[in-house]
């Protein structure tokens, strides 16, 4: 079963929840005995890497511009992928599923996940949400399969647009081995359960600036902030929340993954979403995978995730984030036990077996239709 991937920045330990979907899904594909090949932008991969875990890489071109970034290598990817002759095109999120119809126009046989509606994310203008929303209808249009990453996403395409028959197979997580040792977090100047975490891209729908503004209200406060990531794109907004945060003492890590990464999870007193928008993130199931006491904004997709009532708080609301962030600060820690829940319903490899049965199911459908 040939497989071939579009719509990711590329693999392995690129920034992204699209990115760590597909790293942690496609080498389990291949142990399920798909040969898979996954089409990267040249601006993140490692160019001299031609394999990961059994998954080929092909390197592919793409403009410096972020807004022609996504939709150019798509536009080249698909048809690259008509050469290889894929028996599925499986497109990830909905500005690449725009061009969908072009690649059903060459005959590929297109499975679609929508990660989200990315149209809500604040970085983009009115073109771009545009070009977004079109993204979604098309996808949703001319997919012949489509898998959607959560209940909120599967809802809106049956509301939207009358397209039921999404399969529903979430994002997953691995149960870390927490680590003892300390010497990285020592090194950034904080101790262990004395900061408080959040991951993400340095773009406005995270909600790092309330975060820091409402870390700014605390105070005299022996607890840090740490954010972990970066941006992808340098824009007007990143240089200022790095220049907010930098004033005001929070420790930026950059981007990190292995180790560095596993002990900032380890040590951390409190983990936060301040997110605007998310599809189903990520991010979360690893801070819930660690036992991480948790505070997120009340989107759609942090709700769907069943979470103690204390552990939300209202979205762009700074003062009743600094509010729930005192609480949780300041009272006896209660580590989330969910990891049960988690090794249940997200579980990496229940996850890729859920995908190689759809993929079946399609090529089943696809020989009996020859055959009529």
């Amino acid at each position: 079963m040939k497989i071939v991937v579009l719509g990711t920045r590329g693999i392995p330990d690129i920034q992204g929840g699209v990115e760590t979907h597909c790293q942690e899904l496609y080498p389990r594909l291949v142990k399920l005995g798909c040969q898979v090949t996954l089409f990267t932008r040249k601006k993140y991969a490692n160019k001299n890497l031609k394999q990961f875990k059994g998954v080929k890489l092909i390197h592919l071109p793409h403009p410096k511009s972020k807004s022609l970034e996504a939709i150019v290598h798509t536009f080249i990817g698909i048809i690259y992928a008509r050469f290889l002759n894929p028996d599925i095109l499986h497109i990830h999120a909905i500005g690449p599923s725009l061009l969908a119809p072009f690649a059903k126009v060459l005959g590929l046989r297109v499975v679609t996940t929508n990660h989200g509606p990315d149209y809500d994310r604040q970085k983009w203008g009115k073109i771009a949400k545009i070009v977004l929303l079109l993204g979604e209808k098309f996808g949703t249009k001319y997919s012949d399969n489509i898998i959607v990453i959560s209940k909120t996403i599967k809802s809106i395409l049956e509301t939207k647009y009358n397209r039921s028959d999404s399969v529903l197979i979430p994002n997953g997580v691995n149960i870390p081995h927490r680590t003892t040792r300390s010497n990285y977090i020592k090194s950034l100047g904080i101790n262990k359960n004395e900061y408080i975490l959040a991951v993400g891209r340095f773009v406005p729908e995270k909600g790092f600036q309330d975060l820091i503004q409402a870390y700014i209200n605390l105070s005299k406060t022996k607890f840090k902030l740490v954010l972990v990531g970066n941006a992808d794109h340098e824009t007007r907004f990143s240089k200022s929340l790095r220049h907010l945060a930098l004033e005001h003492g929070v420790v930026l890590t950059g981007f990190i993954k292995g180790e560095k990464l596993n002990e900032i999870f380890s040590n951390a007193r409190l983990f936060v979403i301040p997110s605007y928008h998310e599809g189903l993130p990520i991010t979360l199931l690893e801070a819930m995978s660690y036992g991480l006491e948790l505070l997120v904004s009340d989107i759609p997709a942090n709700l769907e995730i069943p979470l103690p009532e204390n552990s939300y708080f209202n979205i762009g609301n700074i003062a009743d984030l600094e509010k729930k962030l005192t609480e949780k600060l300041y009272s006896p820690s209660i580590p989330n036990k969910n990891v049960s829940t988690i090794q249940k319903y997200f579980n990496w490899d229940s996850i890729a077996f859920n995908t190689f049965n759809l993929y079946c199911e399609i090529l089943i459908v696809k020989a009996a239709s020859k055959m009529n």
